[in-house]
């Protein structure tokens, strides 16, 4: 079996701050990633920044920068943004760097060569907010302006000299594709949009733009510059060190796993990037996942409502696992979903610090105070504490197939569900009432709940990773044993050992009214 993974989140654009929007794709990959490697995979995960274009240009000049200045400064705080959000991400690509313009110097020159490439005048509605082309029927007018209907962006009428990429050759080639690829694009109603939007008939793309100078020149004619969704998709390959499709980690890691990505950008990503492959001649991504939007208070963040959450004020204020924990149980992967502080803090006080935090402090504690530390040994289990352990072990299957599917919302519901009932397990078998008269039914009963956060831990361990290594440090557990195939093992705790201290994991909130 391949146990190789690549997965990337979308490049960012540096034109701005990072927003909840950057966060939450990163975070959604960074999970999946970590739980590949503790599955046993060779994972290769990328994120990096888009920083070419018209768009970055006007930036630049606004703030009296050349361009490549401007991105070194906007690209430092998106890199610093992958230490915020505690991402394990292996390369950081930016596509001002030399592998990245050789990369897509091959693209186009491959695209030439298929004769998928040719020379004409572009005249048409264009983005420059979103870096994209709309047809009439995308269009209205608002406020004496014409906007694009799905983003709002303003678009003016452009007329230039431009390359053409012949997209519209592609439409059965890309019908087909998603036939007999049904995941290729998830969720299903994702697949549907692009499907009906293929169906309607392509156009050719405008792939080279003569109005500015900010991106990668057109070999063998420099006064044109390579559209920056070309440039831009490309990063995927860059990363692997294409052209060399000799090269260790292009052989090993391409075609990519998924793409995960947000819903607005689906179209280049689902469309054009595997026309673009298919032209040049290259093996396809096996799978495009576009999620939602964030809304904050169930409206779309804008600066003119004021209503936008800054995630890195949110990581100071509350905590990074907490974050990472909220966005995935509160928003379904897939669709768009609302977050609110209101909701985060009664997470947090639910889920975390009542449910699974308070169960680790008060196991820990008796243990402590009862046993000298150390987890005892189990001379026999009951059929109920055989029932806690092997509710777990026997869905470890289904909880691989829900990630595999990236069912998040599912897989983290049912994690919530052991962590409730180990916690009605250790109320209900009441240890304490043992230690006296029947220390053997004590000790089983904790040796019993100490395997099951075990299992649980190693479970969370992709989605709050610095709170559960803390409670498995604390159980003797190392980073090395932190592996799917181990919640099957009941030999991995160490009874010769003495528990570590555990500080409060989650700490509650209190409501400020």
């Amino acid at each position: 079996m391949d146990k190789n993974f690549y997965i990337t989140t979308p490049i960012y654009y540096p034109s701005g701050k990072p927003h909840m929007g950057h966060a939450y794709s990163s975070i959604i990959a960074d999970i999946f990633a970590r739980f590949k490697r503790i599955e046993g995979y060779n994972v290769l995960f990328l994120t990096g920044t888009d920083e070419h274009g018209q768009k970055i240009q006007k930036e630049a000049e606004k703030n009296n920068k050349n361009p490549k200045q401007f991105c070194d400064e906007i690209s430092e705080t998106f890199r610093s943004l992958t230490k915020i959000l505690n991402l394990t991400n292996d390369d950081f690509i930016r596509t001002t760097e030399q592998r990245h313009y050789k990369s897509v110097n091959e693209i186009w020159n491959r695209l030439i060569k298929s004769g998928d490439i040719y020379l004409d005048k572009y005249s048409g509605w264009y983005s420059v907010s979103d870096e994209a082309y709309y047809d009439e029927d995308e269009i209205i007018e608002k406020n004496g302006k014409k906007v694009s209907l799905s983003s709002g962006s303003q678009v003016e009428w452009v007329e230039e000299e431009s390359y053409f990429f012949k997209l519209s050759a592609f439409q059965n080639k890309l019908l087909d594709h998603y036939k007999k690829n049904k995941d290729f694009i998830l969720p299903q109603s994702r697949r549907n949009e692009v499907i009906s939007f293929v169906k309607k008939g392509l156009k050719d793309l405008s792939i080279s733009r003569t109005s500015f100078s900010w991106g990668i020149p057109v070999p063998d004619n420099k006064k044109h510059i390579i559209y920056v969704w070309l440039d831009a998709l490309t990063n995927y390959l860059s990363a692997l060190n294409f052209p060399n499709t000799n090269d260790i980690k292009y052989k090993s890691f391409w075609p990519a796993n998924i793409h995960i990505i947000g819903k607005d950008i689906l179209r280049f990503h689902a469309i054009f990037w595997p026309a673009f492959l298919i032209a040049a001649k290259l093996p396809l991504p096996k799978k495009v996942f576009g999620h939602g939007w964030i809304l904050s208070d169930e409206k779309k963040m804008s600066k003119s409502l004021g209503n936008i959450l800054d995630p890195i004020d949110i990581v100071n204020n509350y905590g990074i696992d907490q974050l990472r924990y909220y966005l995935v149980k509160e928003v379904s992967l897939g669709n768009d979903g609302s977050v609110s502080m209101e909701n985060l803090k009664n997470c947090i006080n639910n889920d975390l610090a009542n449910n699974y935090g308070n169960l680790c402090q008060r196991v820990f504690s008796f243990i402590k105070k009862n046993c000298n530390s150390k987890i005892p040994k189990s001379k026999s289990l009951t059929t109920n504490d055989k029932k806690l352990i092997d509710n777990i072990k026997n869905n470890v299957q289904t909880l691989i197939g829900l990630i595999n599917k990236q069912n998040l919302n599912e897989y983290i519901k049912m994690v919530v569900n052991f962590s409730f009932e180990a916690n009605k397990y250790f109320n209900d078998s009441e240890p304490w009432k043992f230690k006296d008269k029947d220390p053997d039914r004590m000790n089983s009963i904790l040796y019993t709940i100490v395997e099951q956060i075990k299992n649980i831990s190693i479970l969370l361990s992709p989605i709050i990773p610095i709170s559960t290594k803390k409670v498995l440090n604390t159980i003797n557990i190392s980073d090395k044993d932190i592996l799917i195939e181990n919640i099957k093992k009941d030999n991995l705790l160490d009874n010769s050992k003495k528990l570590k201290d555990l500080d409060i994991l989650f700490k509650k909130i209190e409501n400020d009214n």
